[in-house]
């Protein structure tokens, strides 16, 4: 019983990972019927911008662990939601009008320049994050002996979601990227500024893609300029078990995605890990394409 419940926990924070990468790949989706191919990418980013600050600035030794990480949190998905954005004015924006396919082209542009520019400045090999910044207490939880950074990780990552949900229900911006979402000449006959819009979505998404990687980082310990293509592939299978466009579904999904992956991988064979989610997806796909909760078209945003 023990060692199934330390796999939950497990697969709760490595599931909490994929619904904030799922969120961005849903969110983009639900506004403008794309999917971002170079999400994958700026998760990655966020992992190696993490590593860079926390070893360059000392946040842990100068303001304490939690204060350091809070800031180092903050820095993180200020620079990756920059980078998203800049990545809507150049790949995306232009080719809004154009063929779907040519979209989709530019994404995979972008996907193959991102990763060959961390290849080029941090090289092939797999960076290290700090032994000694790097939390290494336990929790007792109810009698269960949790590592404290995994709990960490599922508090901040449900945190998060819960406080985007909140953000596009309960506000006035999230009601217009909801209006977006579901008609986007309506929205502008409303006197939405539709641009402005898609430009919050790709700074929301990567944000929430960079803090993702900073918290595999962080976890794991290590990180590779190539992570960023199965992490995006297993947090779009996420977003397609939630309902792709379906910010409920793409928490729901990258949670439920994470805990079959570890009792997977703890229960058939730890070889089967990656493939898991890929057999999820085929799945899926022929039993219930539009996901789990992707029936319910009034809730995309």
């Amino acid at each position: 019983m023990e060692e199934f419940l330390q796999q939950l926990t497990n697969g709760l924070a490595v599931g909490g990972i994929y619904a904030l990468i799922a969120l961005g790949y849903t969110m983009v989706y639900g506004v403008l019927k794309l999917i971002n191919f170079a999400h994958g990418d700026l998760f990655t980013y966020g992992a190696y911008l993490g590593l860079t600050l926390l070893t360059s600035l000392a946040l842990t030794d100068r303001l304490g662990f939690a204060l350091g990480v809070l800031v180092l949190v903050l820095m993180v998905m200020g620079l990756v939601a920059v980078l998203g954005a800049i990545l809507e004015r150049a790949a995306y924006r232009p080719l809004r009008e154009s063929p779907r396919l040519s979209a989709v082209v530019s994404a995979l542009g972008a996907s193959i320049f991102l990763q060959n520019t961390l290849m080029l400045i941090y090289g092939a090999r797999f960076q290290v994050y700090p032994d000694d910044i790097l939390p290494t207490a336990t929790l007792n939880v109810l009698g269960l002996y949790v590592p404290l950074m995994r709990v960490l990780i599922v508090l901040a990552s449900v945190g998060m979601m819960v406080a985007l949900y909140l953000f596009i229900q309960k506000t006035r911006i999230g009601a217009a990227i909801r209006a977006a979402a579901i008609d986007q000449g309506a929205a502008r006959l409303m006197g939405i500024d539709v641009n402005r819009v898609i430009l919050l979505v790709f700074l929301l998404g990567p944000a929430l893609g960079g803090v993702a990687g900073l918290m595999v980082g962080l976890y794991y310990g290590q990180v590779n300029f190539t992570m960023g293509w199965v992490y995006g592939m297993k947090a779009f299978t996420a977003a397609i078990l939630g309902g792709i466009g379906n910010i409920p579904g793409a928490m729901v999904g990258g949670l439920l995605l994470g805990v079959i992956e570890a009792l997977g991988a703890a229960y058939v064979s730890i070889a089967w890990k990656d493939a898991i989610a890929f057999v999820v997806l085929i799945l899926i796909l022929i039993v219930r394409p539009t996901g789990l909760l992707g029936e319910r078209v009034a809730d995309k945003i």
